[in-house]
């Protein structure tokens, strides 16, 4: 184990943390982007996104990269998630992992929202104009992962983000960071770290900032166009540290128990567990609760509380290495009918 690259990323992040979460609790609700927020992979989705410690392959882009590594060789996932179930909108996913070297791996994924047709309004037409449409939000990223003699990982994904309408947009690129660490004498103790959303501000620009209006001056009649300016804000930056304990049941099973807390830059604070039973490779059952500090049912976030979900992963055909897996997940949410993941695996 290469000591000096787990001490150098644990100071950046250590760095990087002061820099994120440097404000005070009037800071809560300033930012923007929140859709970063949303897991849109149903493994991780079925613990809350507490699983910080033990997250492994492509699901980890989203929630500590240092996990990436640990993967055979080559993955290849797709979620589709109803968020807000009623709400009609619709996240879908796609990513893309492959080792590389002795101890890397590389990793892709595209993450966009689907929020169907609005109604076009205008300040002379409210209620409606008799067109349409659609809102684009979608964020996407490219990481590195490195596995250090099977106890340290630590990756980094550069990602853009982008929200845009017809006449208006605003992007911004971030930063994650993350690292694992294993030990015990059956390697069934796992500690994580996980820095997400440390970026540019994002502002909005476009014609749809525009106005025109007659010429102040009496000389010539005709109409200015003058552009407003939004106001700049911040992503949700968020730090994650858990840590889970694995208990081996025999040969092939696992019962594997995960802690995690949040500290969010923008709102408040989160704790949580969960546990997941895997029988072989084969089937994998899962459970989680997440606790909001100082929240009240009005003011709490809107997926805390109970989640879970399964797995169901088979090889291809007899004595293959290839596999494919079906995973679903589901968050219960104070409103609406909970939120719901569905992904599909291939591992090779």
């Amino acid at each position: 184990m290469n000591h000096k690259y787990t001490y150098l990323l644990t100071c950046c992040l250590s760095l990087l943390a002061g820099v994120a979460f440097a404000g005070n609790p009037d800071r809560q609700g300033e930012a923007g982007a929140n859709q970063l927020l949303i897991n849109p992979w149903a493994r991780s989705a079925g613990l809350h996104s507490m699983n910080t410690a033990n997250i492994a392959g492509g699901e980890a882009i989203f929630l500590n990269v240092a996990g990436l590594a640990r993967i055979n060789k080559t993955q290849i996932q797709l979620g589709h998630t109803r968020y807000l179930s009623g709400a009609d909108i619709g996240i879908n996913a796609a990513g893309f992992s492959q080792r590389v070297g002795k101890g890397g791996a590389f990793g892709f994924n595209l993450v966009a929202f689907d929020m169907g047709d609005l109604i076009l309004t205008t300040e002379d037409t409210p209620e409606g104009t008799g067109g349409t449409f659609s809102p684009s939000f979608f964020n996407m990223g490219i990481s590195y992962s490195h596995l250090f003699s099977n106890k340290v990982s630590v990756g980094v994904t550069a990602k853009f983000v982008n929200e845009a309408i017809t006449n208006a947009r605003a992007s911004a690129f971030a930063l994650d960071a993350g690292v694992q660490y294993v030990t015990g004498e059956q390697d069934n103790f796992k500690f994580g770290i996980s820095l997400r959303n440390v970026g540019t501000r994002m502002q909005f620009r476009g014609e749809g900032l525009s106005k025109s209006l007659p010429n102040p001056g009496p000389t010539f009649p005709y109409n200015n166009t003058y552009y407003e300016r939004s106001a700049a804000f911040e992503l949700p930056s968020q730090l994650n540290i858990g840590m889970s304990y694995d208990w081996l049941l025999g040969r092939t099973n696992r019962l594997t128990m995960v802690l995690n807390f949040t500290s969010n830059a923008f709102s408040r604070d989160q704790v949580g567990g969960g546990l997941e039973l895997a029988l072989s490779d084969l089937f994998s059952l899962r459970a989680g609760y997440k606790h909001e500090f100082d929240a009240n049912s009005t003011e709490a976030t809107l997926d805390n509380g109970l989640s879970g979900g399964f797995s169901v992963s088979l090889p291809v055909k007899k004595d293959s290495d290839t596999r494919i897996a079906l995973d679903y997940g589901y968050r219960h949410t104070r409103v609406f009918n909970g939120i719901h993941n569905l992904g599909v695996r291939l591992d090779f």
